[in-house]
């Protein structure tokens, strides 16, 4: 089956200044994601992890270089369109799930799809569908503090992709996760990224669960390499 290129990063260049001196965090860096491919992101603490995932994801404008999504080159876009782009085409999760803990997790993943403009009856019926997908229909009602931490998270899963995004990205989405749960959840994860094609990219510190993506990159000298 042929895989279609939907994040693309050329020479991407990223750097903060700290008083007099500029600490580079990426260098040139270049990295291709395919649909229906997960790929792990293993890097210590410092390396610039959460930077390349903002960067990837139009949340951060790199100092150089090109970030292409579905063959949309995104840095000569004004911030509208570049939250047009994300809005419709990538979703994200992080460590934290944050819900917003005064609605249920039904109206949580119906959220963005209201937002987007879907129908309210539309966006309820994916939402229940996404919730059942992740085994967890029977909480639709629940808000997030009456879940467990494997729930809130796959809620969280379930509001990133309910506006079909083409890509996904993670930030230790099973770091606050026990290793059973985190196994439980990546299961969720991985199965819903085969069946709709996505492409996802998560940072994790789990190297078993890094071993059951299809590659595993990390950073180093400012450049993502393939281990």
């Amino acid at each position: 089956m042929k895989r279609n290129v939907v994040l693309k990063l050329s020479g991407v260049e990223r750097h903060y200044g700290q008083g007099d001196t500029v600490l580079t965090i990426l260098k040139g860096a270049d990295f291709v994601l395919h649909s229906g491919e997960i790929v792990a992101l293993v890097a210590p603490s410092g390396t610039g992890k959460s930077t390349l995932l903002h960067v990837a994801g139009l949340l951060e404008h790199p100092d150089g270089g090109e970030v292409a999504v579905n063959g949309q080159a995104c840095e000569g876009l004004n911030d509208e369109k570049r939250t047009a782009i994300r809005r419709s085409e990538i979703g994200f999760v992080y460590q934290f799930h944050h819900l917003l803990p005064e609605f249920s997790a039904l109206e949580n993943i119906m959220m963005p799809q209201l937002i987007a403009g879907l129908p309210r009856k539309e966006a309820a019926e994916r939402a229940k569908q996404l919730l059942d997908y992740m085994r967890i229909g029977h909480r639709a009602n629940h808000r997030p503090g009456e879940l467990s931490g494997g729930e809130q998270q796959r809620v969280a899963i379930a509001r990133a992709v309910a506006n079909a995004p083409t890509v996904f990205l993670a930030d230790e989405p099973t770091g606050n996760l026990d290793p059973e749960t985190a196994h439980y959840v990546f299961d969720a994860l991985e199965a819903l990224v085969r069946q709709s094609g996505l492409a996802a990219l998560i940072a994790t510190h789990n190297h078993e669960l890094a071993g059951r993506m299809d590659r595993r990159v990390t950073i180093s000298d400012g450049k993502i390499v393939e281990f």
